[in-house]
Parts: C-alpha cells; structure tokens; sequence
C-alpha cells in the first residue's frame, strides 16, 4: 500500500491528553522552524472533549514548533506503521512563548529554581496503570505469575522505551487487579516531564499492538486500589555534583533540599489541583491507600505526601548520587509538565522564603484531630476537585507563580470537566476517565 510517512508534533495540554497534528517526515526541516498551526481554543478541551467556555472564542491563531531533540521514532517490527511523534511548544505567530504552553510554564519554574539555588533538578516519573481486562482477575500482586502473563508486553514495552532514548529500569505486576508498573531512568530539566509522556504514549501504543487496552486512570474502583504517578527528585549544581544529601542534616537533606520539601509541604494543598486534578484523583488521596491525604513528609514511609527515599548504598559518594526524595500526591489525569512546574515552583519558593527542615511524620495522622493536626502544622489535602481548585485560585503566592491568562483558563477548563460528569455515580464517573486515561 502506498504510503506518504507522518510524524506528529504534540503537545502535552492541561487535560494531561496528548494533542497536536501530523505533517509529512519530508517537511520536518520546514517545520521546526515554522511549526504547524494551532488555535487558542484548543486549550479549553477538557478530557472528555467538550470545549470549557472559552475567553478566545474563534478568535486567534498560533504555533505549535516541534522539537528534534524530543522525537521519537519506535519500529514494534510487527508489519504495522512506526510510531512517528515530536514534542514541542505553543507560541504566537512572532515566536513568542504562549502562555497557556505546559512545556513553557515548566521551563519558566526550573529556570526559578535556577536562579534561587543554583542547581539543576533531575527527575523521574514511576507510573501505574492496569489493563482493561475484563475476564478473570487472579490474585497476583508482585507474583511472577502475574509478570509472565504480561511478559512479552514488558518486552516490548521496555524496548519500545530504549527505542525513544529513555532508560528502561523496572517493570512489574503490582497489587491491584491487571495492575502494573513500569519506570524509567532520570532525566535532567523538562526532560523528564518529556520522558513521562513518551512512556504513557509507548505503553498505550504497545497494548494496542499485543491486542489490549490500559489505562493510566488514577481509580478504576473505589474499593481498590489507585494508579499514582510518584516523582522522584534531585539535584546537581552547575558542575554535575549532587547537592540532594548531607550526612549531617536531618534524614539526610541538605538544606537546599530540606527547605525545597518544606515549600512544597507548605503549599501541597494549593497545588494539588495540578497534579491530581481529575475529579476521582481524590478517591485516591485518602489514609491508607499507600497514597498521600497530609501535608506530610514521610522518611521511607509510603503513606507520606512526600518520602525519603532509601539507598542501596554504603559508600558516601554513592549515597550522594542516590540519595533522591519522592511525591506522591500525582496521577497521570496531569501533563507531566504542569504537575512538575507546580512541585518546582513550590520548592523554589520554600528555598526562597529559607524554610526550615520539616520533621518527618512515624504515626497515622488520620487518628489526629483537626485541631491536634492543624497544632502541628498538617492539612488534610483536598477531598475533591472543587475544593483543590478554590484553595489553588484563592493562595495569591500559588496563582502569581503562572502566567496571568493561565489560572482563569485553567479553574474554567476543569470545572467544565466536573460540569460534565453531571449527576453521574461514583461507578460511572471512574468509567468514564479509564476510557480517557
């Protein structure tokens, strides 16, 4: 059959979909310079795909300039076409940076971060999903029964992965019923956020290929388990050297470190919203889930907002490279790029305000009363969108970290996502997300 190959340039959007358009391969040079057309409106489709009320209307026209550097080209040698895709950025007609581009607002936060420490970030995304299997559901948590099932997809998952020039680390059955996860490798910059959406879009493409579906979506059943998105972190100094750990402070921070994590347990319950912003993110951010539902920071302890993570290591200058902090209140409904601009933004604010170190939680503060927590210094994170949107729009800090037309656009674009669910049980609505997700 004849054929005319196509590569299609994206963008991550603030429904966490990956949208864009396609051109030939034979006109890449012309659009790296020139890009593809795009139209503001297009920011307003929430992830159901209905467009928000929109402040653009008709009205409008802007780029979307692939980016070479984020091409990827995977081949699954099965007789069907290869997987052609570019990431890139929103601007206007002139080249100017688009308020409303996700991967523009997270270069904007690690520039921050930047000139308020002068260290680089590196980061990684962990990401759970589950097949949508609708036969028999075997007990098969972390079990190699439950691997070799899906053995062949990991293969060609992880190759798929190597393929696009990320780093294949792990992948394994997880608790949850056809639930999986898969990691990758550390990246530096927004690179990693770059990572985050190859590896959502390569796992989907890869189901397709082996006959099946997954999805990403944060809750399938409210009375199991969630698919989270935990983001690791570091960060090195202009020269590469880490700048993460000290053996003298507490748990092991540095006082970079120690006052990035006070900023972000600081502002947690105004950026969540960005980073687990669909309306059954909150399904899963409750006490015992192995979630987050506090403000908390949590040494190894997988039931905290943040948590320090352990090393394999004995040797100091080893321990200075692996020594790497997680969040856990994130799901894959976000744009890797948005969640992570929030989770920097809110660091560099803590280095910039010079918090001090937060103490790490050892007990259940679901047990603690509101007075005792708030005594203490914990919230309780928000327990639905709308509450994470009026905490996000109604913190003055949080909202001046964005773009101005960016807030309004986003608070208008996710309660036409909660207008859209209407009435819609609990049941459907955790349908209707695993059909996007």
């Amino acid at each position: 059959m004849i054929s005319n190959p196509l590569i299609f340039a994206a963008t991550s959007d603030i429904a966490g979909r990956t949208r864009g358009k396609a051109f030939p391969v034979s006109d890449l040079d012309k659009r790296l310079k020139r890009g593809v057309g795009w139209t503001p409106t297009n920011v307003m489709i929430t992830c159901f795909d209905a467009i928000a009320p929109s402040p653009f209307g008709s009205l409008g026209d802007l780029l979307l300039i692939p980016d070479r550097d984020a091409g990827v080209e995977v081949d699954f040698s099965d007789g069907g076409p290869v997987e052609r895709f570019m990431l890139g950025e929103i601007t206007d007609l002139e080249g100017r940076p688009w308020e409303c581009c996700t991967r523009t607002i997270l270069k904007a936060a690690l520039e921050r971060l930047q000139a308020s420490a002068g260290i680089h970030l590196v980061s990684a995304f962990e990401h759970e999903f589950q097949f949508r299997d609708r036969g028999e559901v075997m007990a098969d948590g972390f079990s190699l029964r439950g691997f070799t099932r899906r053995r062949q997809f990991g293969e060609t998952l992880m190759s798929a992965l190597a393929s696009a020039g990320l780093t294949p680390d792990t992948f394994m059955k997880e608790y949850g019923p056809n639930q999986y996860e898969v990691t990758n490798g550390p990246a530096q910059g927004h690179r990693s956020a770059d990572q985050a959406l190859i590896l959502r879009e390569l796992t989907r493409m890869t189901a397709v290929r082996h006959g099946e579906q997954v999805t990403f979506s944060p809750i399938l059943d409210p009375a199991s388990v969630g698919n989270g998105v935990h983001i690791h972190m570091s960060f090195v100094d202009e020269s590469g050297a880490p700048t993460t750990y000290d053996e003298q402070g507490p748990c092991g921070m540095s006082r970079i470190t120690a006052s990035f994590t006070a900023g972000l347990l600081k502002y947690l319950d105004s950026i969540v919203a960005l980073t687990a912003p669909s309306d059954i993110s909150y399904l899963r951010l409750t006490p015992h889930r192995w979630s987050a539902a506090y403000n908390n920071l949590g040494f190894r302890d997988r039931e905290a907002s943040v948590r320090i993570c352990p090393v394999t290591s004995a040797d100091p200058d080893k321990v200075a490279r692996q020594y790497n902090f997680e969040y856990r209140a994130a799901d894959a409904a976000a744009s890797p790029h948005l969640a992570l601009a929030a989770i920097v933004h809110a660091g560099a604010q803590g280095i910039e305000e010079g918090l001090p170190a937060p103490q790490p939680t050892q007990e259940d503060l679901s047990s603690l009363s509101e007075v005792d927590l708030a005594a203490r210094g914990y919230k309780r994170l928000p327990q639905s969108l709308e509450e994470a949107l009026q905490r996000f729009e109604q913190n003055e800090v949080v909202t001046g970290w964005f773009p101005e037309s960016f807030v309004p656009v986003y608070t208008a674009h996710k309660r036409a996502e909660i207008a859209h669910l209407g009435d819609r049980d609990t049941s459907a609505r955790c349908a209707a997300y695993a059909d996007v997700y």
